[in-house]
């Protein structure tokens, strides 16, 4: 796959098959995606896949904490602000309902909103999960870095066939994805993500969000 048609197909898919992701697929997903850019060649990324039991495992544990109601806050992690500017809102508000608009779900409905947003915990049925985290004492410009590696896998992912969804649903409830996948404690939880199978029958994937325009992001200085 040339890497225009990688980046134009990338999408966050939010249902997958059961199709089985065979590991020697993830290990070259992942082996080429070590060549990401890193500051300085830190390589600050530690990467945990995840399937099976201990990825159901993940699941239950979270989907009770989340139907008791013990999320914790992005903002306790200095990962999102409590507050957001208004176009950063309005951007978060318009993807949002674009997906709930096309499953049917209407503005108050607490309770399907509360269903598909559980379906985060669940990887949206991918047969794949992944957590990437980075040591601890790292600062904004290593986070940056796994970004970048992140954004990799992504691409790589597409080279397979295979589809993604970054999620960073997954901060808020920690605690399962560190005890069930060993993770030392001065690691320090980036983003999740689900990898497989897309489900071209299901109707959020029809879900392409918005991009500005580029006209209102880039500016061009010393040009003739």
């Amino acid at each position: 796959m040339k890497v225009e048609e990688a980046i134009r197909s990338r999408k966050s898919v939010r249902a997958f098959t059961d199709q089985t992701v065979p590991q020697e697929t993830i290990e070259r997903i992942l082996k080429l995606s070590q060549q990401a850019p890193s500051g300085t060649n830190t390589q600050p990324w530690h990467t945990y896949v995840c399937t099976g039991a201990v990825k159901d495992a993940i699941a239950d544990d979270v989907c009770d904490l989340f139907d008791q109601g013990k999320a914790e806050k992005y903002e306790d992690y200095d990962y999102y602000p409590a507050n957001w500017k208004d176009i950063h809102r309005d951007r978060r508000r318009g993807v949002g309902w674009s997906l709930y608009g096309l499953l049917g779900i209407q503005k108050g409905d607490r309770e399907r909103t509360m269903i598909q947003a559980k379906r985060n915990y669940k990887f949206f049925d991918a047969p794949v999960g992944i957590f990437f985290t980075a040591d601890a004492y790292l600062a904004k410009g290593s986070w940056a870095d796994v970004g970048l590696y992140m954004q990799t896998v992504m691409l790589a992912a597409r080279g397979e066939g295979l589809h993604t969804c970054p999620q960073a649903a997954w901060i808020s409830f920690q605690e399962p994805i560190f005890r069930h996948l060993n993770i030392p404690e001065d690691q320090v939880l980036i983003s999740g993500m689900a990898l497989g199978y897309e489900d071209t029958e299901a109707i959020e994937n029809t879900l392409i969000s918005d991009r500005e325009d580029v006209a209102n992001v880039v500016q061009y200085i010393g040009f003739d």
